[in-house]
């Protein structure tokens, strides 16, 4: 099993574009709202919002690019909507697939599946398989996904594979556990539609991630205002507990 370095005991390279970009997709049903249409036709234009974030990745050499698209805690939304975000799920699944393998796009999903019905769990195994050699782009959809799920089921996961173990637990040991453990840290988070929280969202892994926060709804977070979201990052200073005067090269 590959995982990654953590940013609390590494530090991780400095690169002008990111390399991992995580992203909350919010803003639809707003975005519908204010056009006087149901909520699900804000879901149907973000889909083809996130066809536009995989091509601009691509373009940019981007190698990860991480959604949330469903909460642990969107079951609470009413059952009409919930029901039609699955079947928009199952849709995007069954018409996108063959055009992400085509691009070289890995797909991956993380979160908690058992809880979907079987035809989409059975869509979402396919699906992963038939990409599983792709190297351009690893596209992960965080799916009844949460956070502190993920922190939990990895700890149970890292108890039950060494249950003997008796010189005390380190971060190391429990990174191969977690959901993203196959990827770097996210560089750059972005939140649409403006809130700025991250809603139970890669908790672990966002410790020294840059955050980007913007008003602009998704349906309308096209490559334009991702650019201006890597540029944003592009201003960062990446210190990583350090000191600015330590950044700078010697003989610079």
């Amino acid at each position: 099993m590959a995982f990654f370095k953590s940013s609390t005991r590494d530090v991780p390279a400095a690169a002008a574009v990111p390399q991992h970009v995580a992203v909350i997709m919010d803003g639809n049903g707003r975005w519908a709202k204010k056009r006087f249409l149901p909520r699900v036709a804000g879901h149907v234009k973000g889909v083809e919002l996130v066809r536009e974030m995989v091509r601009s990745c691509l373009e940019q050499g981007i190698q990860y690019l991480t959604l949330f698209a469903f909460s642990s805690e969107n079951w609470r939304r009413p059952q009409e909507e919930v029901t039609l975000l699955m079947q928009l799920f199952v849709k995007a699944l069954e018409q996108e697939v063959e055009k992400l393998d085509r691009n070289g796009v890995r797909l991956r999903v993380i979160g908690d599946l058992g809880r979907f019905e079987p035809r989409l769990q059975e869509l979402i195994a396919k699906a992963q398989e038939q990409t599983a050699g792709n190297t351009r782009l690893d596209l992960t959809i965080a799916a009844n996904y949460g956070g502190r799920w993920d922190i939990m089921q990895a700890v149970n996961q890292m108890l039950a594979a060494q249950p003997d173990k008796r010189n005390g637990w380190q971060e190391a040991d429990l990174d191969p556990y977690l959901s993203m453990h196959f990827a770097p840290e996210p560089d750059l988070f972005i939140r649409t539609g403006g809130e700025e929280r991250i809603s139970n969202f890669l908790l672990w892994q966002l410790a020294y991630t840059e955050l980007y926060f913007t008003p602009t709804l998704w349906p309308d977070f096209d490559a334009v205002e991702f650019g201006k979201a890597i540029a944003s990052f592009q201003q960062r200073e990446r210190r990583f507990g350090r000191t600015s005067e330590q950044l700078v090269k010697p003989n610079a």
